[in-house]
């Protein structure tokens, strides 16, 4: 991972602000060293690397995990994807396309080797067709999006990125973003996984 991260802090407007393994929490949870993108080994000696994801995203919702794993089995994909990890590359992936997948997923879009965002979408799907738990008695319904909101839940749900949603839409990357950021904090979900699988839920995904 070392020699990995040295290629990437030799990039333009790419700042490695740590490289750590078994102290990997504190590190990563120091003010000083935050993150906007950890790059995430899941071959960890401490814990596995998807129950770091986990209590790293618990601990600061707005971290964006970029796993790097030799593993290309679709468990090991999937298991990632649920911990809260927003995009998976193979370690086999060239410097070139590991510094892309960085600067993309610093901002929101989900990154997946080629041939791994097709079996993550269809994962997204069988999630929704699960039986969502009962609500509550006495919980309030549920918040009301804005029709632009709900226009750019829709394109998240059939996998488009921020971009392709910026360019469809013709607004800019940043209001995609700041669009999906309130739709989190309206429904009071966590990550891209929870928001597409509340959008398949209620059919968004359709044509």
């Amino acid at each position: 991972m070392r020699h990995v991260m040295r290629h990437i802090q030799r990039a333009p407007g790419v700042r490695v602000a740590s490289v750590a393994r078994v102290r990997l929490l504190v590190v990563v949870m120091r003010k000083a060293a935050a993150p906007d993108v950890l790059v995430l080994d899941l071959n960890l000696p401490a814990k596995p690397g998807v129950q770091v994801c986990k209590e790293l995203i618990a601990h600061n919702p707005a971290l964006r995990v970029l796993v790097l794993s030799a593993s290309g089995e679709h468990a090991d994909v999937l298991e990632a994807v649920k911990s809260g990890a927003t995009g998976y590359l193979l370690k086999s992936a060239s410097t070139g396309e590991l510094l892309d997948a960085v600067r993309r997923t610093a901002v929101g879009d989900p990154v997946f080797t080629p041939g791994l965002a097709g079996l993550v979408l269809g994962e997204y799907r069988r999630l929704a067709a699960e039986p969502a738990p009962a609500p509550e008695a006495g919980a309030p319904g549920a918040p009301r999006l804005t029709d632009r909101e709900t226009e750019v839940l829709r394109l998240v749900a059939k996998g488009l990125s921020y971009k392709q949603i910026a360019e469809r839409l013709v607004i800019s990357h940043r209001t995609v973003q700041n669009h999906v950021q309130n739709t989190l904090g309206k429904l009071q979900l966590h990550n891209r996984v929870e928001l597409v699988r509340y959008a398949i839920e209620r059919g968004l995904d359709d044509d």
